[in-house]
């Protein structure tokens, strides 16, 4: 994960934005209480989920302390991604499950 999104990262510009995408990409079992209470604060309780913050230094000092549990992402950056994730779901064709039984075969002719 973390190579991929590095990867992601150095194709997008950084530049500073006032809203900060925060995203929990580990888990919270295991971590310390500390940390559980900031993620809370930051309103992360499931992994995969990504809230936006306004870029404070109060913010910046929640993410310091989660650093490791959390990534980080600018604006553009999340919208970058977006896009992405978009382009790369319209190129699939749908899945089609047909549950029906299949017909059954047609009658063949005898020859007598």
């Amino acid at each position: 994960m973390n190579s991929a999104f590095n990867a992601f990262k150095a194709s997008v510009g950084v530049g500073w934005s006032p809203h900060l995408y925060i995203t929990l990409v580990r888990g919270i079992p295991g971590t310390r209480r500390l940390h559980r209470r900031t993620l809370e604060a930051l309103r992360l309780g499931k992994c995969n989920r990504t809230v936006m913050r306004w870029n404070t230094p109060t913010v910046r000092g929640m993410i310091q302390q989660v650093k490791r549990l959390v990534v980080v992402e600018t604006e553009e950056m999340y919208n970058a991604r977006k896009q992405k994730e978009a382009a790369h779901k319209a190129l699939r064709p749908p899945i089609v499950v047909n549950h029906l039984p299949p017909p059954p075969p047609p009658p063949q002719p005898s020859i007598v």
